[in-house]
């Protein structure tokens, strides 16, 4: 870990440097550094042009992350301090680094330099501050111990946890690993899937295929409703996206060549897709997959009702570099829930349109529906429409895709 080493301070901010410089947090090691500099010189001649961009998203991601409980500030071209009274020395570098990592996630598709731009900081001068870089793996251990306290269940099932190590040392898809498994409540689960065309409604051409996944109870063969699977233990859950996207990688090889598969959309659930460790584990599988076909892969998230729209756009941040496109998934047209997902950063909102609909009953629900979702995302899809009659009525109602219900 380097010494301290000065980083200079932008003219006229030595009075708000004052309320950072405060020995007993400056001795705790609480006061920290995050720099954009990566992006900076990955920019290159563009930094000028796009560094009032960076410096938005950067400010809002900490105006979330830090919130109330601390404060932040923009202290030169590339470096905000940040305070976090508190957080421990180890939970507040955690912290920036989660706070880094997603601003160059954002910005650069990948936050493999996120550990050289933390740095605790421990002299504030007039002009200059002195900071050294913080121990990346301490800082991440704590955050991970930290977790697990948190959250006792997920990973006090060894039946159900996933090592870090051993998801990253074995990035291939293989679905014998994850398909079936033992749940962390004893029941013995295994993934299923199939594949349906989806259609764009401007010209009615083939877009690609949707992952309708089904979650078994291998010895009853019950087949989980969509709540009983929300409410899967996140490291469940975390196999059962695996599993998903290991499904569709076979049948994609099984339908035949890359030259008839435009896209893919894959159902991932919003837990595993706000970890870390969710994240670390699904980026090559979903890599994997938009290998196989021509235009990428669409991430279909799930369970989104109820999450802010904070947290949601976080977490669509940090997967859309490895994506065609990010959508969510909606289980019910409501008002209120849909509405508060606007800002979240969702290209496209897809939903199931409901069988026992008569059809002025379908016309009720499709105009309300694709009017509210509208308002949150340009792209709305409604799978399983029972008719091209209903798909064409769809198309004027503002709908952009439907898969047609299978007879």
């Amino acid at each position: 870990m380097a010494g301290p080493a000065p980083r200079f301070v932008a003219a006229g901010l030595e009075a708000s440097l004052q309320r950072f410089n405060d020995r007993t947090l400056l001795a705790a090691g609480k006061v920290n550094l995050i720099s954009v500099e990566a992006v900076q010189q990955r920019f290159g001649a563009r930094w000028a042009l796009r560094q009032d961009q960076v410096y938005g998203f950067a400010e809002r991601v900490l105006e979330r992350g830090v919130g109330d409980r601390g404060l932040s500030l923009r202290i030169s071209e590339t470096d905000f301090l940040i305070v976090q009274p508190d957080l421990s020395r180890l939970a507040g570098q955690a912290a920036c680094l989660r706070f880094l990592r997603e601003i160059l996630m954002h910005f650069l598709g990948d936050a493999e330099l996120a550990g050289k731009g933390v740095l605790q900081v421990t002299r504030i001068a007039e002009g200059a501050i002195d900071a050294r870089e913080v121990d990346v793996r301490a800082a991440e251990l704590a955050a991970e111990v930290g977790s697990q306290e948190a959250d006792g269940s997920e990973d006090s099932q060894p039946t159900a946890a996933l090592p870090v190590q051993a998801t990253m040392e074995k990035p291939r898809t293989v679905l014998d690993q994850w398909s079936p498994f033992v749940s962390s409540d004893g029941r013995n689960l295994r993934v299923s899937t199939t594949l349906e065309p989806v259609y764009e409604l401007k010209g009615f051409t083939r877009i690609g295929f949707r992952m309708i996944r089904r979650v078994v109870v291998s010895h009853s063969r019950e087949v989980l409703t969509p709540a009983q699977v929300a409410n899967l233990s996140a490291a469940d859950l975390l196999r059962v996206d695996l599993a998903t996207v290991a499904r569709g990688i076979d049948r994609l090889r099984a339908e035949g060549s890359d030259e008839e598969h435009l896209s893919l959309i894959i159902p991932l659930s919003y837990a595993s897709l706000s970890s870390v460790r969710g994240r670390a584990s699904l980026v090559e599988p979903l890599r994997e997959a938009g290998r196989l076909v021509k235009c990428g892969v669409i991430c279909e998230i799930c369970d989104i009702e109820g999450v802010p729209s904070g947290a949601l756009l976080s977490a669509v941040s940090l997967i859309k570099p490895f994506a065609l496109l990010v959508e969510g998934r909606l289980t019910t047209g409501a008002s209120p829930l849909v509405s508060r997902l606007k800002g979240a950063g969702l290209r496209a909102l897809s939903i199931e349109c409901p069988a026992s609909l008569d059809d002025g009953e379908f016309t009720e629900w499709a105009g309300r529906t694709v009017r509210m979702a509208k308002r949150v995302a340009r792209s709305v899809m409604v799978y399983c429409v029972r008719s091209e009659r209903r798909a064409g009525e769809l198309a004027l109602m503002g709908a952009t895709h439907v898969s047609l219900h299978a007879a």
